[in-house]
């Protein structure tokens, strides 16, 4: 079963600037447990990394306090901090002569002693920390020679070769392309799922937290934090209160945001599956609104098969048929000129 692994009491957060003390959140009530994937999210500005920064001990509380099961962070030394907690920052200092495995086994440090010798559990630990984030075969490869997400997942081995129950990674998919931030969301969910850690991570990804968060931490300033899982909070509308603005709308139905558009006219789809949603992508792109119902103006029937063709129908039962969705774009915007 599952326990608290993190939790905090009237926790306040902030930073002292020129003697006076900036208080961002206060009263802060959060827990993790372990086995939890748990994302931050907010706007910039919002406190993300000053919460992140004030749960790994690294700046002091303003008021309020945190625990690491039931350790106080105040009391903790930096030697008990570095054996309960790894930390994976945005600001990534390599050293870029270093090969992967020199990189992990710096995560052994804070049981090596001063001389930093590893032992034979050690350099077992450190294989293990590299089998487990898919980097066996560029254990000695430079840091120089890896890509971003591959460098990433280097900084997530050096975390688990420090043997911590509790993970904190700061926008650990930021400079990533897309296949690289599903990759490292999903590594971090195994590792939570599978080896029982406590894992939290600052993202700005939505996509992504939806999918593999099982909670998620909303904070924006001037409003409290709200918690609960992600499902819980896209239908209560937290997520659309705390992201959305001016000509932003969010899509609840599909988990994104998206521009309020004025649509010229209306589309009604006939068809499902894949091709109707990226149908329904293209038409609200062109400005139509392809939520119109079955008396619309315009009708879209997407027929079956591995070559789909698109007919288009007008109220006046002129038909044409066309075989991508650039075709039909390009026949609705020409009959709509002609118009």
């Amino acid at each position: 079963m599952s326990t608290n692994l993190l939790f905090t009491d009237n926790l306040g957060i902030g930073y002292s600037e020129k003697n006076n003390q900036k208080l961002l959140h206060q009263n802060l009530n959060l827990a993790l447990k372990s086995g939890e994937l748990i994302c931050m999210m907010g706007p910039n500005g919002a406190g993300k990394s000053t919460l992140l920064k004030t749960l790994a001990g690294f700046i002091p509380m303003q008021n309020g306090d945190a625990f690491i099961g039931d350790r106080s962070i105040k009391t903790l030394r930096e030697k008990d901090l570095s054996h309960m907690v790894s930390v994976v920052l945005t600001e990534k200092l390599f050293i870029e002569d270093f090969t992967v495995r020199q990189l992990v086994s710096l995560g052994r440090y804070p049981y090596t002693g001063f001389f930093g010798r590893l032992t034979a559990e050690d350099n077992e630990i450190t294989d293990q920390a590299l089998s487990e984030t898919g980097l066996e075969l560029l254990a000695n490869r430079k840091l120089s020679q890896l890509s971003d997400g591959e460098k990433q997942k280097a900084m997530i081995a050096k975390a688990l070769a420090q043997e911590t129950p509790l993970l904190i990674l700061d926008e650990p998919t930021a400079f990533l392309d897309l296949p690289g931030r599903i990759e490292i969301m999903r590594l971090l969910r195994q590792l939570a799922a599978h080896k029982n850690k406590g894992i939290l991570v600052t993202t700005h990804d939505l996509e992504q937290a939806l999918r593999f968060a099982d909670k998620l931490w909303l904070i924006a300033q001037g409003k409290p934090m709200v918690c609960g899982s992600p499902e819980d909070l896209l239908l209560q509308g937290h997520i659309e209160s705390f992201f959305s603005r001016d000509g932003i709308l969010f899509d609840s139905q599909r988990g994104c945001f998206r521009a309020d558009e004025e649509y010229s006219e209306q589309v009604y789809i006939v068809g499902k599956g894949t091709t109707s949603y990226w149908v329904k992508n293209a038409l609200e792109r062109n400005g139509y609104n392809s939520d119109g119902a079955e008396k619309a103006d315009i009708q879209i029937e997407i027929t079956s098969g591995e070559d789909p063709s698109f007919i288009i129908t007008r109220n006046k039962g002129e038909q044409t048929i066309t075989t991508s969705i650039e075709s039909m774009l390009h026949e609705l915007k020409n009959n709509h000129t002609n118009h």
